[in-house]
């Protein structure tokens, strides 16, 4: 087997892609998937199920949205910033300091930040509760919007990114803002980590998810210059330890354990999933490249025009290779899934149709639709089953 290949299913062994139920069943395997991938990003695109259930549902196989709401109300996990808005696990809660300390002096989470108002919001926090942006007014006039954040909720959102609040519960998907200290479990650590700490954090987190990383995927969107020294550091001291080695991969170099490396790859087995444009997987594109082959692009960014395969393109993985991508929608007012394209890129074994047709079958369901308009791309399902879930 080659490096490329290994690589591969070591990387989809440690997402808990590779094997049916890596994580088990249930409430603990979803916390158990959350503390190894090391986040689940939120996002507010709602074209089928959000990201962050999708992310889930496609590690824990009995996944249902209210195990993620649980694990928020008990407190094992909480919403802040990883590269973009994600639960991360409340053990790690620490790590999320030093951001919370650069929003709290260094720079603003908005350019102006209205100082008294969120002296006033924290007061009102502290006597009513936990609190929601539309429990305080706007009286602006000429409103233009959802992107036209009210000054309360600008204020909200600056106290939450500076760690003077946090989201203790989403009401439908409207955040929910509390005081720390009513929100943090007592076992938590709070202990602001060292550059060392904090370094070693990147490189345990992204080597614990991926089995392995480059220096570009550790200090991925994380900004400064002696933060990356750091972790160059921490690498440089794991090498000469023997804990880790470094190995060309295309333009970059990969550290693993070389344990790892010398053990045994992974077994592959036949099976489809259908993951999310933020999957864990797929986040980085750059690594996506270089080690599935795969240039993936969410497109529903870009304007129509420029758009390849469709708004909400999702990649499909088949066995261990990301071989295409799923355009589609959920019409829940009439629980239909409407697949508008399928694009495939290479030749693919004869199990492949059978096996997309049982994913997407099972996708549907997932996404409460009891029907699949396949639109025009019928012609890869001639013998789509007709159970559960039908074809129209």
């Amino acid at each position: 087997m080659s490096l490329l290949a290994k690589l591969r299913r070591i990387a989809l062994d440690r997402q808990g892609l590779l094997r049916n139920e890596s994580f088990g069943r249930g409430k603990r395997a979803t916390l158990r998937a959350i503390e190894q991938i090391g986040y689940v990003q939120i996002d507010t695109i709602a074209v089928v199920e959000r990201a962050h259930h999708h992310v889930l549902w496609s590690r824990v196989p009995n996944y249902q949205p209210g195990m993620l709401e649980r694990l928020v109300r008990e407190r094992q996990v909480f919403e802040y910033w990883f590269h973009a808005a994600a639960w991360l696990p409340m053990s790690e809660y620490r790590f999320s300091l030093p951001r919370m300390r650069e929003m709290n002096g260094e720079r603003n989470w908005f350019g102006d930040c209205d100082v008294r108002l969120m002296r006033q919001i924290l007061s009102r926090v502290e006597a009513e509760g936990p609190l929601r942006a539309r429990d305080f007014d706007d009286d602006r006039e000429g409103s233009s919007g959802w992107w036209d954040w009210k000054p309360a909720k600008q204020a909200l959102e600056q106290l939450f990114m500076q760690g003077e609040l946090m989201v203790s519960a989403r009401d439908g998907f409207q955040k929910v803002y509390d005081l720390p200290e009513r929100v943090l479990p007592d076992w938590v650590d709070t202990r602001q980590p060292s550059q060392d700490e904090f370094a070693a954090h990147l490189i345990d987190t992204t080597l614990r998810a991926h089995g392995f990383a480059t220096l570009v995927s550790m200090t991925y969107l994380r900004k400064g210059q002696k933060l990356r020294e750091a972790v160059k550091r921490q690498l440089q001291q794991r090498i000469e330890a023997g804990l880790l080695i470094r190995r060309p991969l295309g333009k970059f170099e990969i550290y693993i354990d070389p344990e790892l490396l010398e053990t045994r790859a992974p077994r592959s087995v036949a099976q489809v999933r259908i993951l999310s444009p933020f999957d864990n997987l797929v986040i980085q594109r750059q690594r996506c490249r270089e080690i599935f082959d795969f240039d993936y692009q969410i497109e529903c960014y870009l304007p129509q025009p420029q758009r390849q395969f469709g708004y909400f393109c999702l990649p499909i993985l088949y066995r261990d290779r990301l071989v295409g991508r799923l355009d589609c929608k959920a019409h829940r007012a009439d629980a239909r899934l409407e697949v508008k394209s399928i694009h495939i890129e290479p030749e693919l074994d004869d199990d492949f149709d059978e096996l997309l047709a049982a994913a997407l079958q099972s996708f549907a369901s997932f996404n409460a639709c009891d029907q699949i308009d396949l639109a025009d791309a019928r012609s890869r399902f001639r013998n789509l089953p007709r159970s559960p879930v039908g074809a129209s």
